[in-house]
């Protein structure tokens, strides 16, 4: 049986990816700097910083685990795009990375971003658009890539590289797209938002951790776009809340301006997603919305501001 060292397990991300790999049959160790989330499926739950070099390497040499997921980072919102913790991670990661191949490790998947492309391309293709990032966090995450790719083939490991587009769903930050619109109408106020005409390609959280999964017992190689596939623009998404909840004159197209560093267009390709892992989504958007909604429905958070 495939032995998984799960990073970020308790993460937005992390704990879809959980679900995925414990459902595969895989063996799953998950890694927290706090405590267990025991409402998250794993065969172990192991409790280190990943900063912390001397404790992870041994760790890993404890475990001897064959695939390694690497899906812990700062992303603390509004700061994770310019913040210093990102060369942090850069060294935490290749630490990591060479602990697991000291340990006898086989494979890793790392979590990327649609950051690292160059975005005036609109179309991102794995093969074909430029990395040319313009914040921090999109440049380490591109430079960690070539650097991952580069020890990877040197020391004979399997790797691929998931680069996540727009995701949503339940656990996101609630000052994201759909929890603050969602948020805004189950309190009775209006939620401003931009035209709304930016074209996107959004996937539900859950899709996104059945990918990874997936991926991880797959040999498919490289980087791979996680996506979709069903671009739409921006507007769409509170247009569907506001049919949802009832309210849709609360969604307010418009109210707030674009910013001026946000592309028209930001989508993937996903054709190595579709055709070379075999994986289609669940959910569209109409069924992922009702699932975050109902999400935070059920949350005990202040509505009133």
């Amino acid at each position: 049986m495939a032995v998984v060292l799960l990073t970020g397990a308790r993460g937005f991300v992390g704990r879809q990816i959980a679900k995925g790999l414990v459902a595969l049959g895989m063996e799953t160790h998950a890694l927290s700097s706090t405590e267990a989330d025991l409402s998250i499926p794993a065969h172990a739950w192991h409790r280190v910083d990943l900063m912390d070099t001397s404790s992870t390497r041994a760790l890993v040499e404890a475990l001897r685990p064959t695939h390694l997921v690497h899906a812990a980072w700062d992303t603390t919102h509004g700061a994770f795009w310019t913040s210093d913790a990102n060369y942090a991670w850069v060294r935490a990661t290749l630490a990591l990375m060479e602990a697991f191949q000291a340990a006898g490790g086989r494979r890793w998947i790392v979590v990327g971003s649609c950051a690292e492309y160059d975005w005036r391309f609109g179309f991102c293709s794995e093969d074909t658009t430029p990395l040319n990032p313009a914040q921090p966090y999109g440049v380490c995450k591109a430079s960690l890539f070539r650097l991952s790719e580069a020890f990877a083939k040197s020391h004979d490991i399997s790797m691929a590289w998931a680069r996540l587009f727009l995701l949503y769903g339940p656990h996101e930050r609630p000052q994201r797209l759909v929890p603050s619109i969602a948020n805004a109408l189950l309190a009775g106020r209006a939620a401003g938002c931009s035209r709304g005409d930016q074209l996107r390609d959004l996937m539900h959280v859950e899709d996104a951790g059945r990918a990874i999964a997936r991926l991880s017992a797959s040999d498919v190689s490289g980087a791979i776009n996680i996506g979709s596939g069903h671009p739409i623009p921006l507007s769409s998404v509170g247009l569907e809340i506001g049919k949802q909840l009832g309210r849709p004159e609360l969604v307010q197209l418009g109210a707030l301006p674009t910013r001026p560093d946000d592309p028209p267009v930001l989508i993937p390709d996903t054709r190595r997603l579709h055709t070379e892992l075999g994986f289609k989504p669940r959910f569209d958007l109409a069924s992922g919305i009702a699932d975050s909604i109902e999400f935070w429905r059920k949350q005990p958070i202040d509505r009133t501001s």
